[in-house]
């Protein structure tokens, strides 16, 4: 499952240019609850707006519910699913700009992951299949949110090598650039479905990419100290 990605730099949505540029500021590395520019397709044509990463914000969960993530939906469950399957029956598809993906990798270490960034053995931007929904707001226009769509990996030779020792292989769903307006105009789930596949192992690159180590606190002066001197 992927809980982070980097987006696309500006200068580069060249790689998109059915879509126009977003004029929005947005975060390099997105996680969950961060705007994010997001392709839709509407009566007017195609749009590339901002987007809150996550199906359901944490806003959005009611007080006393526990928080849930709602970053991946599950292409074979997501029509049954109360926080997708009313995007997935009205085919309100998106698809998500990025560089490169994130994922754990625990080969090296049953209980410690590796963080590895995976995308294009180009290096050319990609993007992946994903649903958006609105949420009306008191003052102003709705605001929009979206989840990526994923499928099972246990076969491919790249994704399978992620997530933790037993627990099920999943892969987020990366479209073919000619494939993109197709994709968002799809007129049947079965049709959007029709897209929802493996990306080929050989057009893929991947890395070990680990976070930067966490700074340390910095040192709180004691009572009798003068922060000053």
């Amino acid at each position: 499952m992927c809980t982070s990605y980097e987006t696309s730099e500006y200068d580069r949505f060249e790689a998109f240019s059915v879509f126009p540029r977003p004029k929005f500021q947005y975060k390099r590395e997105i996680y969950k609850d961060y705007v994010a520019p997001i392709f839709r397709r509407g009566a007017d044509g195609f749009s590339t707006d901002p987007a809150t990463f996550g199906m359901v914000p944490r806003n959005r969960i009611p007080p006393g519910v526990k928080v849930f993530d709602t970053m991946n939906a599950r292409s074979e469950s997501v029509g049954e699913k109360r926080s997708f399957s009313g995007a997935w029956k009205k085919l309100q598809l998106c698809l998500i700009p990025c560089q490169t993906f994130y994922e754990p990798n625990y080969e090296l270490n049953p209980t410690k992951s590796i963080r590895w960034r995976i995308g294009m053995a180009s290096g050319e931007p990609l993007a992946i299949a994903g649903l958006w929904r609105e949420w009306e707001e008191p003052e102003g226009p709705a605001s929009i949110s979206f989840t990526m769509l994923t499928v099972n990996a246990a076969d491919h030779p790249l994704m399978k090598r992620f997530h933790k020792p037993g627990d099920e292989k999943r892969s987020v769903v990366i479209v073919h650039p000619n494939a993109y307006a197709d994709f968002l105009s799809s007129r049947t789930t079965d049709e959007a479905r029709s897209f929802l596949n493996l990306f080929p192992v050989d057009e893929m690159g991947a890395e070990a990419y680990p976070l930067p180590p966490r700074k340390a606190p910095s040192k709180v002066p004691e009572s009798n100290e003068n922060p000053l001197i």
